[in-house]
C-alpha cells in the first residue's frame, strides 16, 4: 500500500535559509495563500510521510519561509532540503463548478458532445506544457487535454465529465 494514497504533493523544500534552521520551500499551486496559516506539514522522509510543526510561515509568490519547531540549526534543516512536503487530502480547499483535483476524477464518466460517452478516467497524465485525461474506451486508451475550451460540465454527484472535443481527437485513437 502506498503510505501517501490519502496525501497530495504540496511542494518542496529548496533551500537553507539564514542560520536558524529556517526553510525556505516551494508551494506547486496556484494560489499559495491558501496555506498560510498551515500549523503542520509533512516531508518525505525514508518513503513514509513524517509530520513537522510550523512555528513560522511567510509567504512570497510561490515560495515561502518556513521555521519548523525542533529545527534549530543548519544542520537539522540541510536534512530537509530537496525533501518532498505533502498535505492530507482532506484538507484540501474545497473546488467547485469545472475546476477539480486531478485525484478527484479518477473513475469519472466522460461525455462528448458529439460522440457521447467516451468511458471512465483511469487517471491524469501530468506533462510539463498539458495534462491530459486518460480515458478507457472498449479497452483502448483515449487522450482528452485538461482544458477550460474542452471541458464544460464538471457533475460531481453524477461523477461525469462533459466535454467538446476538438474535432476528430477522439476519432484518432479509436480507429
Amino acid at each position: 500500500m502506498d503510505p501517501f494514497e490519502d496525501y497530495f504533493y504540496l511542494g518542496k523544500v529548496i533551500r537553507l535559509h539564514g542560520y536558524n534552521g529556517m526553510v525556505s520551500v516551494y508551494f506547486d499551486t496556484d494560489d499559495p495563500r491558501e496555506y498560510e496559516e498551515l500549523k503542520l506539514i509533512y516531508l518525505k522522509i525514508n518513503k513514509a510521510p513524517v509530520p513537522f510543526f510550523i512555528k513560522s510561515l511567510s509567504l512570497l509568490n510561490n515560495k515561502a519561509i518556513i521555521q519548523l519547531e525542533d529545527v534549530t540549526t543548519p544542520d537539522e534543516a540541510e536534512k530537509l532540503v530537496q525533501k518532498e512536503i505533502y498535505l492530507p487530502a482532506s484538507e484540501l480547499p474545497e473546488l467547485t463548478g469545472n475546476k477539480f483535483y486531478y485525484h478527484e476524477i479518477k473513475g469519472f464518466k466522460v461525455f462528448d458532445e458529439q460522440f457521447g460517452e467516451i468511458g471512465s478516467i483511469k487517471q491524469v497524465l501530468e506533462y510539463p506544457n498539458q495534462a491530459l485525461m486518460q480515458v478507457i474506451h472498449k479497452n483502448q486508451e483515449v487522450l482528452i487535454p485538461v482544458s477550460n475550451d474542452i471541458i464544460k460540465q464538471v457533475d460531481r454527484n453524477k461523477k461525469e465529465i462533459h466535454i467538446r472535443a476538438p474535432e476528430g481527437l477522439i476519432n484518432i485513437y479509436l480507429e
